[in-house]
């Protein structure tokens, strides 16, 4: 070997020595900073006619793991996503109170029939009377501050989806712009290792706010991936847009940079983003749901019970509730028999109208009376009144009023009462109604498939998505003016313009509407918007029925107390009509008569049947047991959720810690590379010298 091939192979070794101690002073440096990833060189031998001539550095790497990055990836975006929804059930939790406290939402109903019980011992004092209205309007404003704060914390939500969103965008961009990067340095022979830990680090913080899939690059650089294969970054970076509904289901798309002008469907498995999608568009609305059918019932037994007595004397008025439904439909399918008096101020019967509705008749004061239709049911019945009473029906509403200062009281037959949908006369129609109401929740209306459907005019866009919350399309349905219910549930269902491919719209026996999905994979449905008008400035179908979740979870903000009880807690029905009594008889109505209060104070132990709503199943038993069990519910979601991110954490850290005992920086290991690479460049430098040397005994010998 020549001198010249022994100096240039001392050389290259020396310049590869020097390159190690860069690199492993590199390492050493950043042992502390966050993302970095420890560097190793890749060195071959040079080889000249099958003979070694030397080393060379073929390229500066960093030590990664694709399987730990990947999995360490997953475990980000799953503990993302589970992160998001503990912390959001913990809120929702929160505000429901401890179930074991006496400041609880559930004890404010308990407070109710407990003031009821003692204003049974003492039925005329004012003072219960008013504890008792006031235990309710606590109950009634509990169930309306959470209700609210639940939607709050879905506005919440919703800023943060579009804020990580646009973050995401602000990361993809970052990333394939620093491909480019890389590849410049790749194709120069440079160190690209820099930019590469940069990338990595937002590719990182990518993975946490959703779920990609990322791969690398032949020029150096990564590509990424959606879940179904979009690329969203790699040959120039997509937008991701949110597009959020005040009250349909918020979803993603996709602008990608080399495909169509349309937006992609954009879905997503996990990561924050997922997270906050699940809270927003399904764990907040379920509890909302539950918690609108729970004050529903609960009101309802209360208001039943309310129906089934009158106060003494009997009101002069009772103002019924908006049944959003005109006055035949309000008055057809009902059954049975009830009793409306109009009493004096001593609470004896100076006018009794029995009502067959099975027979359709009236009777007054126990002769002879009218014959009536549902059509011509005000009518007959202002009849029967005989000038001593009015009735009236305006906005869906029913009213019956005494004349000369005659209250009214209605009580039904305790043999064969009158009911529609499970209701008597008086609490169909909301006469006696302690607790109000804004909306039409329970959605009962007693409308039978070959009833009108009363749908004068507007439109219904319903938006379907699939169980990823990914939106599978937009379907318009205007329900068929003059048609039946029927009419108009065929073209809900309609497998070319309704919803007939995805799910079916059903009508139960108490006329309420329901959305099942009928497709292997389950689909939502969620309303978009609401045109729609029963008779001229009536309730949208979706307002009527409780179609979608936008109108259902809402509704426990809705409920109040009667004003005119509030104002004047005598008017509270803590009696009942005694029907044995006859027209100019002894009182039916007796002062100091607690029955009603009574009835009041049990209506927590009535059996009932709540629909499904929520995560819940439609189920049969007690407001109280129902209490009990939506209460346990609240706490089973949030210490589940809190447990899959205690979970997740354990997962993310362990995978974490694997990946930095592989990536990072190891002092011990670094220090042996510091001393084996300067050993090397000593003995490259020596090699050098003895050439030097070498040259300078040849130089002299030839001179």
């Amino acid at each position: 070997m020549s001198l010249n091939a022994i100096m240039n192979t001392a050389t290259s070794g020396m310049m590869a020595a020097q390159t190690g101690l860069r690199v492993t002073s590199d390492n050493i440096a950043n042992v502390n900073t966050t993302g970095y990833v420890r560097k190793t060189i890749s060195q071959s031998n040079l080889l000249s006619n099958g003979m070694g001539v030397g080393v060379s550095i073929d390229a500066i790497k960093r030590a990664t793991d694709r399987f730990l990055q990947s999995a360490s990836l997953n475990a980000g975006s799953d503990n993302g996503r589970t992160s998001a929804i503990s912390q959001a059930l913990n809120s929702a939790q929160q505000l429901f109170g401890d179930p074991s406290g006496e400041t609880s939402f559930f004890a404010t109903l308990d407070d109710i029939f407990t003031a009821f019980s003692s204003a049974q011992d003492d039925p005329s004092s004012s003072l219960l009377r008013t504890q008792a209205l006031t235990r309710v309007d606590d109950f009634l404003s509990e169930s309306s501050r959470i209700t609210s704060s639940l939607s709050k914390l879905g506005k919440d939500a919703d800023t943060r989806i579009s804020a990580d969103v646009d973050r995401v965008n602000d990361l993809l961009s970052q990333i394939d712009g620093l491909n480019t990067d890389i590849t410049r340095a790749k194709v120069a022979g440079a160190d690209a290792t820099g930019a590469e830990n940069v990338q990595s680090g937002l590719v990182d913080e990518l993975s946490k706010l959703m779920n990609v899939q990322v791969n690398p690059r032949t020029m150096g650089g990564v590509v990424v991936r959606s879940t179904e294969g979009l690329n969203l970054a790699g040959d120039g970076a997509a937008k991701v847009t949110y597009q959020t509904s005040a009250t349909a289901t918020g979803y993603l798309t996709v602008q990608l940079a080399n495909g169509s002008v349309q937006p992609t469907p954009l879905n997503i498995s996990s990561g924050e983003i997922r997270g906050l999608m699940e809270v927003r568009n399904t764990e907040l609305v379920a509890l909302s749901d539950q918690l609108g059918e729970f004050t529903s019932r609960a009101a309802e037994e209360i208001n039943r019970a309310a129906n089934a007595a009158s106060s003494v004397p009997a009101a002069t008025t009772l103002n019924g509730r908006n049944t959003g439904l005109d006055a035949q439909a309000a008055m057809t399918g009902f059954t049975g028999k009830t009793t409306i008096a109009l009493t004096d101020s001593s609470g004896v019967i100076q006018r009794r109208i029995d009502i067959d509705f099975d027979a359709g008749t009236m009777s007054v004061n126990g002769g002879g009376g009218p014959a009536f239709t549902p059509a011509d049911f005000m009518t007959q019945l202002n009849t029967a009144m005989g000038g001593q009473g009015t009735v009236g029906f305006s906005g869906g509403a029913l009213s019956l009023s005494g004349v000369g200062g005659l209250g009214v009281a209605i009580a039904d037959d305790p043999t064969t009462p009158s009911s529609k949908t499970g209701k008597g006369f008086s609490q169909y129609f909301g006469l006696n109604d302690i607790i109000r109401t804004n909306g039409y929740s329970p959605y009962e209306t007693g409308l039978t498939a070959g009833d009108p459907n009363g749908f004068t005019s507007g439109t219904m866009t319903i938006r379907l998505t699939d169980v990823e919350g990914g939106r599978i399309r937009d379907i318009s349905v205007d329900p068929p003016v003059g048609g039946t219910m029927q009419d108009m549930l065929d073209a809900l269902n309609s497998r070319a313009s309704g919803t007939g491919l995805y799910g079916v719209f059903s009508l139960n026996g108490k006329g309420q509407i329901s959305f099942t999905s009928n497709t292997t994979t389950p689909v939502s449905m969620s309303v978009v918007a609401d045109t729609t008008e029963r008779g001229v400035g009536g309730p949208s179908a979706s307002q009527l029925f409780g179609i979608g979740p936008a109108e259902r979870s809402t509704r426990g903000e809705k409920f109040f107390v009667n004003p005119a009880m509030d104002q004047n807690p005598k008017l509270l029905p803590f009696a009942q009509l005694d029907l044995t009594q006859t027209v100019g008889g002894s009182p039916a109505l007796a002062i100091g008569d607690g029955r009603g209060a009574l009835a009041l104070a049990k209506a927590g132990e009535s059996t009932t049947n709540f629909s499904a709503a929520g995560d819940a199943s439609a189920v049969t038993m007690t407001v109280s047991r129902y209490a009990s069990d939506f209460s346990g519910s609240i706490g089973r979601k949030a210490a589940t959720a809190e447990s899959r991110k205690d979970a997740a954490d354990a997962v993310s850290s362990e995978v974490n810690s694997q990946r930095q005992s592989e990536e990072g920086v190891n002092l011990d290991e670094e220090l042996i590379n510091l001393t084996t690479y300067q050993q090397a460049f000593n003995a490259s430098a020596r090699l050098i010298q003895a050439t030097k040397d070498m040259f300078e005994v040849l130089t002299g010998i030839l001179g």
